[in-house]
C-alpha cells in the first residue's frame, strides 16, 4: 500500500479547526464522528443541516435570518437560505483594532501596513465616493488593478453598498479589458496607471484612455498612481493629483453604512478564460461566496486570526477573491505585485520570513521553477513560520511534493486545492487531519458531492472519470451576465449530464477519499480509445533534467489519436535523437506504450493563459485544422506562430 509522505501529528490535528467543527456537529445533531470520512459522508448526505452548521460556524452577520435553507435539490435553480439578508464586507471587516489587516508588497518598494480599522476607514471613505457618482445596488465597478490595496479597498467599498465588483489586472490587453467590461457596463473604472515586473516600469496610460473612449457607461475613472500609498490620506495629506485614488477619497466621511440584500445577491462578476469565444461573464452571490470561502479557508486551510496568509495572485485571478476573504477569519493578508523570481528565485521564500507568512500559496510552475534552479529554501532561509503551503492551477507532480518535503520543510502541510472560476472556490483540497500522500489530494470539500463519472455516467472510485457533483452548493454562479435564457449557464455545465455539474476536469478518486487530477478532460488523450490526462505526461516529461516545461496534445490521424509533445529546453541543450529517445523511454518506463508520444517537437515558449494555465486546446485545435476563436485570452499570443510553423512545414505533410 502506497504510504504517505507527511502525517499530521496528534496535536495538529488535535488543534485544527476542522476537529472543533466536528465536535460542535457533534453536539448539534447528536452524533458521534471522529474521523473526516464520517463528516464528509454526513455533509454530503444531509446538504440542509451541513450549511446550517456553516452559518453557525462562521457566526456570519446578518440582518434578517433565513427562512429556508434550500428551496430544492436541483441544480441549476436551488436557492439558498431564503430571505436572508446580509453584507459580504460586513462579513470581512468583522474585526475592528489595531491589528495589521493588509501587508502590501511590491518590487523595489517598502511593504506598506495597513490595519484593521484603518482599512475600515477606507473603505468608507471609498463607499462615500462612490455613492457621490451616483453608484447604487445593482451597478457595476470595475478595476483594472496591480494587487495592491486599492484594489481590496475598491472591492470592499463597492460590495458595502450593494453594487457589483469585477477586475482584471494590468498585463491585460486592450481587447481583453474589454471584451469583459464592455458586457458588463460598468459606471465606475479604477485602473493602475503603472505597474512593475521583473525590475521594468510598465505604464497605462494609452491603454487606460482607450479602454475609457470604449466605455460609454462610464460616470468616472479614477487612477492608482505607481506605488501609492493610501496610508498618506489618513495622515491627511493634501497634495494628490487630480482624479487618482486618493484624491478621490480624502475628503470624505468615515462612517460605513453597509446595505444589506439577499443571500443570493450578485457581488463578484468573474470570467471565463475565453479560449473559446468572448469570456462568459460569471456571476457570485454575497451568501454563496462567503460561506463556500469561510469554509475552505476556516477549516480546510486551518487558517486562524493569528495566522498571516500569502497566495502569488492577480486581481485577474479567482485566487485574488479567495485571499481576500481571508480577512473574514481576522487573519493578515499579504499582497504581491510584481516578478515572483526577481530579483532572485528566493524572494518569495524570503518573504515569508520577512514578514513571518504561515500559510504560503503558490503554483506548480514555481515549485518546478525551483526544483529545476536547484535552490534549497531548508537551508537558505528559517521558515519556521511556515506551516502550510497550498498549490492550484494545474496538478502537482510527485517530483513537486518529493522537492517540498526535501528541500522546503519536512512537517509541512502541502495542500494541493483544485476548483475553479466557475464555482470561486475548491471541489477537491486539503485537510489538517488527513495524511498527504505524493500526486493527491487530500479530500474532497466538505458538502461538495464530488464523483467521477465513466463514458456512460456511472460513479465510479479508482477508475479516471469526469469529475461532476451530483448535488447543489451555494457558491455555484447565480447566472452568467447577459444570458437572459440561461441557456450560456445551461450548456456550460448541464447539458452533458441532465441536473448533474460536469466542470471538465478528468479525475480519479480513490477508495481512501484522494483525488488525482489529470488535467481538463476537453484536453484528455485518447490514443486507441485509451483516456490519459494531459498531466500524466507532465509529471513525467517535466522531472527530466533536460526540460523546463512541456505541452502535450492529441491530433486526429487515420481515424487515431495520435500524441504529440512540445518541449522547452533548458538553455544550450538541443532536442537530439538520442534526448528524443530519451524522453520515449523514460515515459514508457514510469507509464505504458500509450502514453509515448508520436512525435516530439522543441519549441522556445509554452502558450500559456493570462492566469498562468497552459493553452492545450488551442494548439490542438491549430493542430487539427480548427479555427481559434479569442487570442485574448493567451498572455503571449506570438508563441503560437512556432506551432502554426510546426503544422505547416513539418508536421503532416
Amino acid at each position: 500500500m502506497k504510504e504517505p509522505i507527511w502525517k499530521p501529528s496528534a496535536e495538529r490535528i488535535n488543534s485544527s479547526n476542522m476537529k472543533r467543527f466536528i465536535k460542535m456537529v457533534n453536539e448539534q445533531f447528536g452524533k458521534n464522528f471522529a474521523e473526516y470520512e464520517d463528516l464528509y459522508n454526513w455533509s454530503v448526505e444531509n446538504i440542509e443541516e451541513f450549511w446550517r452548521a456553516i452559518w453557525d460556524f462562521s457566526n456570519i452577520r446578518y440582518l434578517n435570518s433565513f427562512d429556508k435553507i434550500l428551496t430544492e435539490y436541483k441544480m441549476p435553480g436551488a436557492e439558498w437560505f431564503t430571505n436572508s439578508k446580509i453584507n459580504f464586507a460586513e462579513n470581512l471587516l468583522r474585526k475592528q483594532n489595531e491589528d495589521i489587516a493588509i501587508i502590501s508588497c511590491r518590487e523595489n518598494c517598502e511593504p506598506i501596513c495597513i490595519t484593521y480599522s484603518q482599512l475600515t476607514t477606507l473603505t468608507a471613505k471609498t463607499a462615500t465616493a462612490l455613492k457621490k457618482l451616483g453608484v447604487t445596488k445593482g451597478d457595476r465597478v470595475a478595476g483594472y488593478v496591480s494587487n495592491t490595496p486599492e484594489a481590496v479597498i475598491a472591492m470592499l467599498a463597492t460590495v458595502s453598498i450593494g453594487a457589483i465588483w469585477s477586475s482584471c489586472s494590468p498585463d491585460f490587453g486592450i481587447i481583453g479589458v474589454l471584451d469583459r467590461f464592455e458586457q458588463i457596463e460598468p459606471k465606475v473604472l479604477f485602473s493602475s496607471e503603472a505597474y512593475s515586473y521583473n525590475g521594468r516600469i510598465f505604464f497605462n496610460d494609452e491603454k487606460i484612455n482607450e479602454i475609457e473612449s470604449k466605455l460609454p457607461s462610464l460616470k468616472a475613472s479614477i487612477r492608482i498612481p505607481l506605488n501609492n500609498d493610501v496610508n498618506n490620506i489618513l495622515k491627511q495629506e493634501t497634495d494628490y493629483e487630480e482624479n487618482t485614488f486618493n484624491s478621490f477619497i480624502k475628503d470624505e466621511l468615515e462612517k460605513l453604512e453597509y446595505e444589506y440584500s439577499d443571500f443570493s445577491h450578485p457581488i463578484y462578476i468573474l470570467y471565463s478564460s475565453g479560449t473559446t469565444g468572448k469570456p462568459k461573464c460569471i456571476v457570485h452571490s454575497a451568501g454563496g461566496t462567503f460561506l463556500q470561502q469561510y469554509k475552505e479557508l476556516s477549516l480546510h486551510t486551518d487558517l486562524n486570526e493569528s495566522d498571516t496568509i500569502f497566495y502569488f495572485t492577480t486581481c485577474g485571478w479567482m485566487m485574488w477573491n479567495w485571499l481576500v476573504s481571508s480577512l473574514s477569519i481576522g487573519a493578515r493578508i499579504v499582497l504581491y505585485d510584481g516578478n515572483p523570481t526577481y530579483p532572485s528565485i528566493n524572494m518569495l521564500w524570503d518573504l515569508i520570513d520577512e514578514h513571518e507568512i504561515s500559510i504560503f500559496g503558490t503554483s506548480p510552475k514555481f515549485i518546478s521553477l525551483c526544483e529545476k534552479s536547484a535552490i534549497k529554501p531548508s537551508i537558505s532561509n528559517k521558515l519556521t513560520s511556515l506551516k502550510t503551503i497550498l498549490s492550484t492551477g494545474s496538478p502537482l507532480t510527485e517530483n513537486n511534493f518529493s522537492w517540498i518535503y526535501e528541500n522546503v520543510k519536512e512537517d509541512i502541510l502541502l495542500s494541493s486545492i483544485s476548483g475553479g472560476t466557475d464555482i470561486i472556490s475548491c471541489f477537491m483540497l486539503g485537510n489538517p487531519m488527513l495524511p498527504v500522500y505524493k500526486g493527491e489530494i487530500q479530500c474532497r470539500g466538505l458538502g461538495m458531492k464530488v464523483e467521477a463519472f465513466d463514458a456512460s455516467g456511472m460513479s465510479i472510485t479508482d477508475e479516471k472519470g469526469e469529475l461532476v457533483c451530483t448535488k447543489p452548493f451555494p457558491s455555484m454562479p447565480i447566472y452568467f451576465w447577459n444570458d437572459e435564457d440561461g441557456d450560456k449557464y445551461l450548456s456550460a455545465y448541464f447539458n452533458h449530464y441532465a441536473g448533474v455539474w460536469r466542470h471538465g476536469d478528468f479525475i480519479e478518486i480513490t477508495g481512501k477519499g484522494s483525488v488525482k487530477v489529470f488535467g481538463r478532460s476537453d484536453a484528455t488523450l485518447n490514443p486507441g480509445g485509451v483516456r490519459i490526462g494531459t498531466s500524466e505526461i507532465y509529471r513525467i516529461v517535466e522531472a527530466i533534467d533536460e526540460v523546463k516545461e512541456s505541452l502535450v496534445i492529441g491530433v486526429n490521424i487515420s481515424d487515431d489519436v495520435k500524441i504529440v509533445l512540445f518541449v522547452v529546453l533548458r538553455d544550450e541543450i538541443n532536442l537530439t535523437d538520442e534526448l528524443i529517445n530519451k524522453i520515449k523511454r523514460i515515459i514508457k518506463s514510469e507509464a505504458t506504450p500509450r502514453h509515448v508520444p508520436h512525435f516530439i517537437f522543441e519549441v522556445k515558449e509554452i502558450p500559456h493563459t493570462i492566469s498562468g494555465k497552459k493553452v492545450e486546446t488551442t494548439i490542438s485545435k491549430i493542430f487539427n485544422g480548427i479555427e481559434i476563436d479569442n487570442l485574448e485570452s493567451i498572455a503571449n499570443p506570438n508563441s503560437l506562430n512556432e506551432f502554426r510553423i510546426l503544422k505547416d512545414s513539418l508536421f503532416l505533410k
